[in-house]
């Protein structure tokens, strides 16, 4: 039942962005068993033609309801096609201090974005970024997937 959810709001939300411009990129990565095991690194392989462009990048996490966190430590790796990486920590607020959801709750499913600030990237070629789930368990339940995004700025 939980899957033939997550697959009804993932096609409606495919259904409602189609209507606008296109991303250069968009890929979800569907975690097995609804569990972020700290040996998953979804990666997500980027192709940039444009570097005078300036770029929105957005994560998405999608929980259900009885992830027992109020956030998520992440670690993005990037590396860029010259072979030079960094790594950058970033934290996905999922619930206010009074226990209310920050992303948008349908159902059982919770979705909370990450944005990013606009950015041009140096380098045209492909850009590689990797991602870790940054806690000290060794997985994490109630974690359905994890999108990634990226579309040309909006001005």
């Amino acid at each position: 039942m939980r899957k033939q959810i997550s697959l009804f709001v993932f096609m409606l939300g495919l259904i409602l962005t189609s209507c606008g411009d296109q991303p250069i990129f968009e890929k979800v990565y569907s975690f097995d068993g609804m569990t972020w095991e700290q040996n998953v690194k979804p990666e997500y392989n980027v192709e940039v033609v444009d570097i005078n462009q300036e770029y929105d990048f957005t994560l998405s996490l999608r929980t259900t309801t009885d992830y027992k966190y109020n956030n998520l430590w992440i670690f993005m790796k990037t590396e860029s096609p010259d072979g030079a990486s960094a790594r950058e920590p970033f934290e996905i607020m999922i619930t206010n201090p009074d226990g209310s959801w920050i992303g948008n709750k349908t159902g059982t499913v919770v979705e909370t974005p990450l944005y990013f600030k606009s950015r041009k990237l140096p380098l045209a070629g492909k850009y590689k970024f990797t991602l870790e789930q940054g806690i000290t368990e060794s997985e994490i339940d109630e974690v359905l997937d994890l999108g990634f995004r990226v579309e040309k700025a909006k001005k």
